[in-house]
């Protein structure tokens, strides 16, 4: 069975087979959450989310949770059991080992992390004729924010793989305004992420608008932002001055490797994302 669904991505070298074996990985984690309360209590959200369920055309690495409502005495070890017998099912093995955190923070980690038996369904069945050899470690983060930002919306989707299942994830709207709020105000100093900018002009191209009520309330709660209101011309200006901020070489060369054709990448541009960000649609209440 794993063997057919990896078949599915038609990987074309060893960077994509990894690639559809993490999200092989991803989509077994959700249904092994998804036969426990984990989502009545929890949504699922961020790159992942998008690309599993909204059609995003990039890979994305993690899994991403937000709690429906604050709970700093959450844990996801009791979930640990019924993902690893989800694995265990398909005849797979993996680890689930807590992420060592260097300050206190309320994202509650671990990692999963696959063992030879993956390795070994790459090698022998499926590029055989490619020679690829891979030694890499393969394995996805899971993260859940205990203390969430709110004021998102949700709404059921449905993953036919293992099997049929639903998982609770934020809409649109809501994931967009997680995705704008991670761009304009990520503390990574000097460095950029180009997977943000994908995203934004995704949104964007796709005519999904921002839930400003949600990015409101996530500037406000990291005190990016201390109005009580933000319009939709200052989120503009915000966009703006980003844009001025970065550079988009690096930009590109940050996204590239999540992307099958980079080709899409030749028009990226201060000017092109400031054209671009005039066609942002809103959602206000």
């Amino acid at each position: 069975m794993i063997k057919e669904w990896i078949a599915e991505y038609n990987p074309q070298n060893e960077e994509e087979i990894l690639a559809a074996l993490r999200e092989i990985m991803q989509e077994i984690t959700l249904a092994g959450l998804s036969r426990t309360d984990f989502f009545e209590k929890a949504a699922f959200y961020g790159g992942t989310a998008l690309r599993i369920f909204y059609g995003l055309d990039r890979y994305s690495e993690d899994l991403d949770f937000s709690l429906l409502e604050p709970n700093t005495n959450f844990s996801i070890e009791p979930y640990f059991n019924p993902i690893l017998d989800e694995f265990s099912a398909l005849g797979l093995t993996v680890s689930i080992k807590e992420k060592k955190k260097t300050k206190q923070t309320v994202i509650d980690s671990a990692f999963l992390k696959a063992e030879t038996i993956w390795k070994e369904i790459v090698l022998e069945d499926i590029i055989k004729e490619a020679g690829v050899r891979s030694n890499k470690t393969l394995k996805i983060k899971i993260e859940v924010d205990r203390q969430p930002p709110l004021n998102f919306k949700t709404e059921e989707k449905l993953l036919l793989r293992p099997f049929s299942f639903y998982v609770k994830c934020f809409a649109k709207p809501s994931l967009f305004s997680g995705k704008l709020h991670a761009l304009l105000f990520r503390k990574w100093k000097n460095r950029v992420k180009g997977r943000d900018w994908y995203d934004l002009e995704w949104y964007i191209k796709k005519g999904i608008p921002l839930d400003v009520n949600h990015f409101l309330t996530r500037a406000k709660e990291t005190n990016d932002w201390q109005e009580d209101n933000i319009s939709n011309e200052q989120i503009i200006e915000l966009l703006d001055m980003k844009i001025n901020s970065v550079s988009f070489s690096n930009v590109k060369d940050d996204v590239v490797r999540f992307i099958k054709n980079d080709e899409v990448l030749n028009i990226w541009s201060a000017k092109y994302f400031k054209d671009l960000i005039a066609k942002i649609k809103f959602e206000n209440i």
